[in-house]
């Protein structure tokens, strides 16, 4: 983004690594951008265990476009003959990696949460049936394609050196049909709700939208994305983007805390991978508190205010 990998670009490389080294291959990175920084690319990227950068700079890929961007990493992939080729679950990762698939007749899991090589084979784990059941896939084309789900691995530590940066010169990349006139970013200075180390969601028990300011506070506090629950959306409090759940987004944070959610099941399968989860509610049956590992029985209105005065004193 603007020339500088995202973080899931740094959970992929740990993801990697861990594999690599078993399958006895080599850890690249494949760079799309205009005008890149190959050199802080190399140091950035080399230093977090990339041994080669592969560059697709030109003004084709300055946005992101999915018919430009399979095709020129259709070539890449037919050239380099990689075992694994791993995209974020984003936006543009779910948008291109089954193109890719269906470009290279290869077989996709997407959403992964784990990788690991048994005799010989590679294994991937993955969430299913609104993260009921694990299951373990073995890819039985080649190469393996996935899309990794953002906050499930640590992102690569900066401890090597720099890595070596190649350019690859697609020669059969087709004009877009469509054309990308800007692209505008919401949510002021608070980390993307997608790949946020720490998420605060208010579900019903807010009561309306004039009280969300409970929320955006401890929010800011933290540092932390804001979500919200079907309902709240459905009601017309918040805007769809921040919805968590089956029929929204998908989180992993590092630390959730559910601020009025009871805890129904569309809701859950899209944060039960958190790695801590607090749950505030009145109701001491809400099924939020059998995924919780902490809860607070109370009025949101009271606890959530003196949780963020409690932080506020900690700074």
């Amino acid at each position: 983004q603007d020339g500088t990998p995202k973080k899931i670009t740094y959970e992929m490389l740990t993801a990697a690594r861990s594999v690599a080294s078993e399958m006895d291959c080599e850890v690249a990175v494949v760079a799309f951008g205009d005008g890149l920084d190959e050199e802080a690319l190399a140091q950035d990227l080399g230093a977090r265990g990339a041994e080669r950068i592969l560059v697709l700079d030109s003004a084709d890929f300055a946005a992101y476009n999915v018919e430009p961007w399979a095709a020129a990493l259709r070539q890449l992939v037919e050239e380099e003959e990689p075992e694994l080729v791993l995209l974020g679950m984003t936006p543009v990762g779910r948008d291109l990696a089954p193109r890719l698939a269906a470009k290279l007749n290869a077989g996709l899991a997407s959403d992964i949460t784990g990788l690991r090589v048994e005799d010989g084979e590679l294994l991937i784990t993955r969430p299913m049936y609104s993260g009921q059941v694990i299951a373990t896939l073995r890819v039985k084309s080649t190469p393996v394609l996935a899309t990794v789900r953002p906050n499930t691995w640590a992102p690569a530590q900066a401890e090597g050196g720099a890595a070596e940066v190649e350019t690859f010169e697609a020669d059969d990349v087709p004009e877009a049909r469509t054309e990308v006139l800007a692209v505008e970013a919401q949510g002021g200075d608070r980390p993307d709700l997608s790949d946020a180390a720490t998420v605060i969601s208010a579900g019903r028990g807010i009561k309306g939208p004039e009280n969300f300011h409970l929320v955006e506070e401890l929010a800011d506090v933290l540092g932390a994305a804001v979500g919200t629950t079907r309902a709240v959306v459905d009601a017309g409090w918040r805007p769809y983007e921040e919805q968590v759940g089956q029929t929204g987004k998908t989180v992993s944070p590092n630390l959730y805390i559910a601020v009025g959610v009871s805890g129904a099941l569309q809701h859950l399968s899209g944060m039960r991978t958190s790695k801590t989860i607090v749950a505030i509610n009145k109701d001491p049956d809400a099924p939020i508190f059998r995924l919780a590992d902490y809860g607070i029985v109370g009025d949101l209105f009271e606890v959530v205010p003196a949780m963020t005065e409690a932080l506020k004193e900690m700074e």
